[in-house]
Order: C-alpha cells, then structure tokens, then sequence
C-alpha cells in the first residue's frame, strides 16, 4: 500500500502519543479482534483542550490519523473540536487509501467519545448532536463486535 509522505511522517514520529493519567475526558473505539484500537486522552481547562494524547494500535493509517486529529485540535474549544471531519484528517495526511478512510472516521469518533466522556464524568448537560454521535459509535462498534 501506498501512504503519502504526510501519512509516513506521522506514522513514524507520531504527534502527542502517550497517555494521560486521570484524563479529564476518554475516548475508546475500536476493536482488537477487529485490527485497529484508538484510545485518546483530553485535559481541559475551561472549555479548551490543553492535552490531548493518543494511543493507537493499528495499522500505519490508523496510527497517522489518531496523531492528525490531536495536532488539529490541541488548544481549540470543545465546540471547535467538534467541528473537525474525518474529510479535515484525510486533507491534512495529503490522502489516505480509499481502504484507509475508515481510519479517520475511527479517530473522529475517539474524539467524540472522549468529549462525551468529559460532559459525563462532569455532571455537564450533554448536548443533543453530541449524544446523537455517541449512540451512532455505539451502534457502530455493536456491529463490528
């Protein structure tokens, strides 16, 4: 498989890659049965990310997508980040393998998920299109269970 030198760069020397001890929010799709499995960490201040870092297991695509969504939403607001399309991955990689776009998508939702996740442990009033995400991922990985 072909990967742009983008992909490579940060499947090589991923940005934020880590874990967080008591994160603020959690963030976990995926599946190893399946292949890939994304973890991501969120430290918030106020309403903005000031550490965010990853854990992946997967393949190079899965890996340079998780360290792209962490550079694109480190210091934005929790509705900034929000904003970020799996479409905002893939142009910021260059482009991704059609077999690949899955990867964004993976990495969107372990970014949804730990802001759900941030609202719940927070007693913060979950808006609707944030809780209507988590019960698509949700029904999403009950199919690929």
């Amino acid at each position: 498989m072909i990967y742009s030198k983008e992909v490579l760069k940060h499947f090589k020397s991923p940005h934020n890659y880590g874990k967080i001890e008591n994160p603020d929010g959690l963030g976990v799709v995926g599946n190893m049965a399946c292949g890939d499995e994304m973890f991501i960490y969120l430290k918030i201040k106020g309403d903005v990310i000031k550490s965010i870092k990853f854990e992946t297991f997967g393949c190079v695509a899965a890996i340079a997508t998780s360290s792209v969504v962490t550079d694109l939403v480190k210091g934005k607001t929790i509705k900034e980040a929000l904003e970020v399309t799996k479409q905002d991955v893939i142009n910021a990689l260059g482009v991704l393998p059609p077999i690949k776009i899955h990867c964004s998508v993976l990495a969107i939702d372990a970014l949804n998920e730990a802001i759900y996740n941030y609202y719940e442990k927070n007693g913060i009033i979950i808006p609707k299109e944030i809780e209507e995400k988590h019960k698509q991922i949700i029904k999403r990985k009950s199919c690929h269970s």
